[in-house]
């Protein structure tokens, strides 16, 4: 558990929170699987499928990492027999957390204690980009064959667990996004939107199961002063959300978090990219995804 100030903190580290929550670190990638045999009506065997990815992380990257079965999530289509051509026939997600491999950074003697670690923070960065864009490439179009159904596998980063590519977005979106109209100032982000949080991590204990102002306050305060803050039961996620996140069990919310000042905003989102928000003593673990409000 890192004590460092939380806008240089290492990709490879946790940060701790209020209320027994935590933001631990992880590389997630979702997967999207399509038969080479476009006609294919066969089901993926799904715990075949498991068993090959966590193999081949095993025994054919650079680094063997280890991933539980229960970090592997697969999700089938309802029917077949009624999907399109181009349908893929299941999807899902993987989360390493294991990143220790990538702590291995070189020392310099010729620089300050302070000027030594923000040095190593930067390194890290650099090989955890790196190692997520390595794998993303070792495993994206690569085929699989199970019970003779020949498949694709498909692979990507989550769009909200990519820093660089929504700062891009962001800083396009104010760059072009108004052209045309005259307005006076800098526009830059303050927002970040969290949906399908459990409400009990966010409520009072022993006084009530619904998410508490006060103590969602205290938590997101961690992350930077708050100009405004929003917190609403979000059951109705629907079938796109149930595509992103993982709901264990009970009602959950949905946070809105405006920050003060851009850099505050900025250093959130950064560090809620690539990371869990976990709770002590509760298994499993829920992943959760920030997402950027524009």
């Amino acid at each position: 558990m890192s004590n460092r100030p939380f806008d240089s903190l290492p990709p490879t580290e946790s940060l701790e929170l209020e209320n027994g929550l935590t933001l631990v670190p992880r590389v997630k990638l979702s997967f999207t699987i399509y038969p080479t045999n476009p006609t294919v009506t066969k089901p993926v065997d799904e715990w075949k499928l498991k068993l090959t990815l966590i193999d081949f992380l095993q025994t054919s990257l650079s680094s063997p990492v280890t991933v539980p079965e229960d970090d592997l999530e697969i999700r089938r289509v309802g029917d077949l027999k009624k999907r399109k051509r181009e349908d893929p026939v299941a999807q899902g997600s993987i989360c390493i957390r294991d990143l220790r491999f990538l702590n291995r950074t070189t020392n310099r003697s010729n620089v300050d204690e302070e000027g030594k670690e923000e040095e190593d923070v930067k390194v890290l960065e650099k090989k955890y980009m790196d190692w997520r864009k390595y794998i993303v490439e070792k495993m994206d179009g690569m085929e699989l064959n199970l019970e003779g159904v020949k498949y694709r596998l498909n692979v990507a980063v989550p769009a909200s667990d990519d820093f660089e590519a929504m700062k891009k977005a962001w800083e396009e979106f104010y760059a072009f996004g108004n052209r045309g109209h005259s307005r006076s100032g800098r526009q830059e982000p303050d927002t970040i939107v969290l949906r399908g949080l459990p409400s009990r991590w966010f409520a009072e204990p022993l006084v009530s199961s619904k998410p508490s102002m006060l103590v969602t306050h205290s938590i997101f305060s961690r992350l930077g002063t708050i100009r405004n803050l929003n917190v609403a039961e979000d059951n109705d996620l629907g079938k796109e959300a149930e595509e992103i996140v993982n709901i264990v069990s009970g009602l959950s919310c949905k946070i809105v978090v405006q920050f003060e000042k851009f850099k505050d905003f900025y250093n959130a989102l950064k560090v809620l990219s690539g990371r869990s928000l976990q709770k002590v003593k509760q298994y499993p673990l829920w992943q959760e995804i920030p997402n950027c409000l524009l």
